[in-house]
């Protein structure tokens, strides 16, 4: 087993699941991070639950500005029970299979691969590994870090699988959850009371024509290129004879960079207006759970065309969400780039090719010497 693969067996031993502390697999990344004359600090806080997480940030200089810093997430997303080896990592015809090992522990074992090979004394600029938590469920401890701002970061890498396509764009994501009200009655009397059901049906007419408004909203560089907006869940009513007195559904929508998340819900929130109007009795609560940003950084970038020289691609976007905006926030112009495929992430099964995981240890040492500098 290769240095890589062994790495990438003891992260994926350590279960990481959202719903845990991520303190496990943070003292087996301080161990290692130590070993290597890396200054490690952590930022811990308590989730929704009372459960610590810790966000934990290796420097190879006490500094508070760093040239380039290696960004990972340390959580996954749970697994089915009946996936015995979910947590044993297991080598098939060039698969490394486990839950994280496509999503992101692979990358973060290249991150460590690849600075574990590079005499770190050499480096002109300072570099850092920033390891996040709670990434699956809200992108939660990359906030907690954009907000405390704790160093300013020149240009990142963040491990998402990408099949090592470097992405220089992804769209935002943004959640709501809708309540309609309205009055039970029985419904031989419908008079007497007021469908939360039908109620709602209407609001959800108008999203769809606001859907189809932001069609005219375009960014040539997405598949869609314009900001996409769906209704996932509803529910409704207590019984088929009662008019139901309360609706709920939840309305996301991924937002092009160049659009503020907020101007769906202007649209929404206008849509709602117009019902009031019509209706006086119109009652519905908005709450507005999740406004994350995309992000966009020039492909003249220099972080750009050298990963698109590594890889050999040509750098492209996403619709899914990432950390890359909030490294943003920190200063950086941000990649996002990883082994694997990320139609393979989140499933039983999960697995990494062999080949592209150490090709991005590869390409990560390169891009560690190129962007900090080596000496002599």
């Amino acid at each position: 087993m290769t240095r890589i693969m062994r790495i990438l067996a003891d992260l994926v031993r350590i279960d990481s699941v959202s719903s845990r502390s991520n303190a496990e697999i943070v003292e087996y990344l301080e161990r290692r991070c130590a070993g290597l004359n890396l200054i490690t600090r952590r930022f811990p806080y308590l989730d929704e639950h009372g459960i610590e997480k810790i966000n934990l940030i290796a420097l190879t200089n006490d500094v508070a500005e760093v040239e380039l810093a290696l960004v990972g997430h340390t959580d996954t997303v749970p697994y089915d029970l009946n996936w015995t080896d979910a947590t044993n990592l297991t080598e098939r015809d060039g698969r490394l299979y486990g839950r994280g090992s496509c999503d992101t522990k692979g990358f973060i074992a290249a991150a460590l691969t690849a600075v574990e090979t590079i005499d770190l004394s050499r480096l002109k600029k300072p570099l850092a590994l920033v390891f996040t938590a709670d990434e699956e469920i809200g992108l939660r401890g990359a906030k907690q870090l954009a907000q405390a701002k704790p160093l300013r970061v020149r240009y990142s890498v963040v491990g998402e699988p990408t099949s090592l396509k470097p992405i220089r764009a992804g769209k935002g994501y943004s959640l709501a959850e809708v309540i309609v009200k309205g009055r039970e009655a029985h419904s031989a009397y419908p008079a007497l009371g007021a469908s939360a059901v039908f109620r709602a049906a209407r609001l959800i007419n108008r999203l769809e024509k606001i859907a189809e408004q932001l069609t005219q909203d375009q960014h040539t560089a997405f598949d869609p290129p314009y900001t996409t907006l769906n209704i996932g869940l509803i529910h409704g009513g207590s019984a088929k004879n009662v008019l139901a007195g309360e609706c709920r559904f939840t309305l996301e929508w991924r937002p092009i960079p160049s659009q503020p998340s907020e101007h769906v819900l202007r649209l929404f929130r206008t849509a709602i207006q117009e019902e009031m109007q019509a209706d006086p009795d119109f009652q519905c609560e908005v709450d507005a759970t999740r406004a994350d940003s995309g992000f966009e950084t020039s492909p003249d970038s220099p972080l750009i065309k050298l990963l698109e020289k590594a890889t050999g691609k040509e750098s492209g976007t996403v619709a899914f969400g990432t950390e890359a905006a909030q490294m943003m926030s920190l200063g950086s112009e941000s990649v996002v780039i990883g082994p694997g495929d990320i139609r393979e992430a989140h499933r039983t099964g999960e697995f990494v090719p062999v080949d592209e995981l150490e090709r991005c240890a590869q390409i990560l040492k390169e891009s560690v010497a190129q962007i900090c500098g080596v000496s002599g």
